[in-house]
């Protein structure tokens, strides 16, 4: 008779192998987990290339300033771990309503813009023979949120966090949207941080999720307008958006200052 040949075995072996198993088990459960929790953020790059919004005082369209700071921002919220959804970056859509459906699965909806001033308040400058309308009156940053929103708190919060995040950074808000002028007269929702309600704009009100629109800076101030261009400027400029959306987008956080 042949008997079989005992194997030897390892006695710490089932208890390696176990470990083991559970170690690749819970880095899985751990993957799952931040895939389940990434939130996803639809970046509105504001205006379209037939309707390029405000002129700058050197004669660029607003829209070619959008889509270079959504186009610094989405890296920003990609390293932070959320999903990045682009809205209107290859300049053809012009019907805003199509711009919130399209980001109806999204958990918050930021439209980026560059800002302007009332008629009244441009002067004129000559520029390599060309006349071009400017205005020095007004500069900073500006950011408008909507009580038509479903989620107005959320909203209200995030605009906060963005401005808040944004004067941390040097960066200082314009309050001439509050003037008592047609075009404007609009209601601080946060003097401090910049926050206007702006309850009938439609990429706000339409919105599924909370959102927020943000006009950087005045790019019609010829200061304004070259700072605005800078890359630098640009990427302080996404951080503090970053920041902001990492902050106020996480559960039970509260904005540190006031009304």
């Amino acid at each position: 008779m042949h008997t079989l040949p005992k194997i030897r075995t390892n006695p710490h072996s089932h208890w390696r192998s176990g470990r083991l198993k559970n170690f690749f088990l819970a880095i899985g459960a751990c993957l799952l987990s931040q895939a389940a929790l990434a939130l996803t953020v639809a970046l509105d790059v504001g205006h379209s290339l037939d309707y390029p919004g405000a002129t700058s005082a050197r004669g660029v369209p607003e829209f070619q300033f959008n889509l270079a700071l959504a186009n610094t921002v989405k890296p920003v919220l990609e390293r932070l771990g959320f999903t990045v959804l682009m809205i209107g970056d290859h300049g053809n859509m012009t019907d805003l309503r199509v711009r919130t459906r399209s980001a109806k699965n999204a958990d918050f909806f930021l439209s980026l813009h560059h800002d302007s001033v009332q008629p009244q308040y441009l002067s004129w400058w000559s520029l390599k023979g060309k006349m071009q309308a400017y205005s020095d009156l007004f500069s900073g940053f500006s950011i408008f949120v909507s009580r038509a929103n479903p989620q107005p708190k959320t909203s209200f919060l995030c605009a906060c966090g963005i401005g808040e995040s944004l004067r941390h950074r040097g960066f200082k808000p314009t309050d001439h949207h509050a003037e008592a002028v047609r075009g404007e007269n609009r209601q601080f929702a946060n003097r401090l941080n910049g926050v206007f309600y702006f309850d009938d704009l439609l990429v706000l009100k339409t919105a599924s999720q909370a959102a927020a629109l943000l006009e950087s800076g005045i790019i019609v101030n010829r200061a304004d307008e070259l700072e605005l261009q800078d890359a630098t400027t640009r990427n302080t400029i996404a951080e503090a958006v970053g920041d902001a959306l990492d902050n106020c987008l996480q559960p039970g956080v509260r904005l540190r200052s006031g009304k």
